[in-house]
This record gives C-alpha cells, structure tokens and sequence, in this order.
C-alpha cells in the first residue's frame, strides 16, 4: 500500500488513513461519540459518509472554526438568509447562527473573540450571530422564526437544531406564528 496517497497498487483504498486535527477538535469528536454510544471511529465514519452541505464551503469554515473555540460548548451551526435561499446579490453577505449550548454565556467577548479573524467566502462577508438553543418551552425568538423559512443546518452534533427547526416551522405551518411586514420589513406575531 502506498501510505502517501491511501490506495493499493490496484488503485483501490484501503479504508485507512490517519488524520490530524486540532486537540480542541479532537476532544469536542470524542465527547460526542460517547454521548451518541459510539467508538470514535464509527461516529466519525457516520459524520463523514452523512450527506450535507460542501464542507469546502461556509459552513464547513464556521463549523471547524466553532469548534475549535467552543468545543462540547457548540450544538451545531446553520446558514439563512439571502445566500441560503441563492438569492444572495453582489452586495449579501452569509449569515450564520453559530448554536450554543444554553450554559453558555452570549456575551460581547465572544463577539470580539470571533471577529479577531473575520471568514469570508467567496469574497463575501460571514456574518455569523451566536445563540444558544432555546428551550421548548420558550416562544422562538424572530431570528429562529428567519431561520426555519430557509435555514441550511450544516452541523448539528446531535440533532437537536433540526429538532427544534421542526417545531418553529410546525409553528408557521399551523398558523401559529405570522409573518408580516411594515415599511418592508419582516416581523412576526401570534396569531389570535
């Protein structure tokens, strides 16, 4: 076998190769594997062969990056807005919820802390927004109510963004929360 490329001299691969990676990123795999039950290697095997957006692309960008700052602190993270809907103009930027988990303080720090080394893509700007997920219980805020019209989850390590998607967009599907706008600005409400 050749070690350099992964493949045989029949030009098959051999289903090994060795990788590495960031300790943070690293540590953040492994505490999800054994939160999911599962070996490092089979969770990894899941995430890999699981369809998804380009990791080459955004997502893929925030995500390696979110977790190298937040570790077991980030659920997952979602694009919306124009460039997810593919009506982004010369003039869009990419927006991106980066999700954390709910003990985790949204503060101004992390803001800075992020901005310190700004993404683009494409010549674009990646404007990336923190929250924490809510609880069921809560109303969505308006920025999971923009997010469930046209979010693109492109990490999500155990389920819980789709999950809770699922419900806000149960919530505009039944009628429940509205849509509406003033002056040409979107808002929403409850209905009566």
């Amino acid at each position: 076998m050749d070690y350099m490329t992964g493949t045989t001299p029949t030009n098959r691969a051999s289903g090994r190769f060795v990788l590495r990676l960031p300790p943070a990123l690293h540590a953040a795999l492994r505490e999800a594997a054994q939160h999911a039950g599962l070996s490092l290697n089979e969770y990894c095997v899941r995430l890999l062969s699981a369809p998804g957006p380009d990791p080459a692309g955004p997502g893929g960008a925030i995500g390696a990056r979110a977790v190298t700052l937040f570790g077991a602190d980030l659920v997952g993270v979602l694009l919306y807005g124009s460039w997810a809907r593919g009506e982004a103009t010369a003039a869009s930027d990419i927006d991106a919820l980066v999700v954390l988990e709910p003990s985790t303080p949204i503060t101004r720090a992390l803001y800075r802390e992020w901005d310190r080394e700004p993404l683009h893509h494409e010549g674009r700007v990646v404007e990336v927004h923190f929250v924490g997920l809510p609880n069921r219980d809560v109303a969505p805020s308006t920025v999971w109510l923009e997010a469930a019209l046209d979010g693109l989850v492109v990490m999500d390590r155990d389920g819980r963004i789709a999950r809770h998607l699922a419900s806000v967009r149960r919530d505009i599907a039944t009628g429940t929360r509205l849509r509406r706008r003033v002056h040409g600005q979107p808002y929403w409400t409850v209905s009566n």
